[in-house]
């Protein structure tokens, strides 16, 4: 098992910057690739950035790109997602996942609780 609490979310204006976490205990951290996913009322849930169990090998959904970077500290068994450039469209709750590190929501077989970030126009 694998447990995963995220962070860092909130309220931001267009253009800003924010910052999220996800501890990560239980299971060998290092073991899984990371990735992060959002979701907004009646959509599915999508992906937007993975990284490797190495961190060697990153991945990003195309409309963020540039824009938000993903890295992992395997000695705190946490993963980031930095987020600059922020737009009213990336409103959402954010995910954490645990799994391969693929960009499909089939690739993560544990997943946290989510934290909201909203993006003012």
């Amino acid at each position: 098992q694998v447990q995963l609490v995220e962070s860092g979310g909130g309220l931001v204006q267009a253009g800003g910057s924010l910052r999220l976490s996800c501890a990560a205990s239980g299971r060998t951290f290092s073991r899984y690739g990371m990735g992060w996913f959002r979701q907004t009322p009646g959509k599915e849930r999508e992906f937007v950035a993975s990284i490797s169990w190495s961190g060697g090998t990153t991945d990003y959904a195309d409309s963020v790109k540039g824009r938000f970077t993903i890295s992992r500290d395997n000695a705190k068994s946490t993963v980031y997602l930095q987020m600059n450039s922020l737009k009213p469209e990336d409103t959402a709750v954010y995910y954490c996942a645990a799994g391969n590190g693929g960009n499909t929501y089939h690739d993560y077989g544990y997943w946290g609780q989510g934290t909201q970030v909203t993006v003012s126009s």
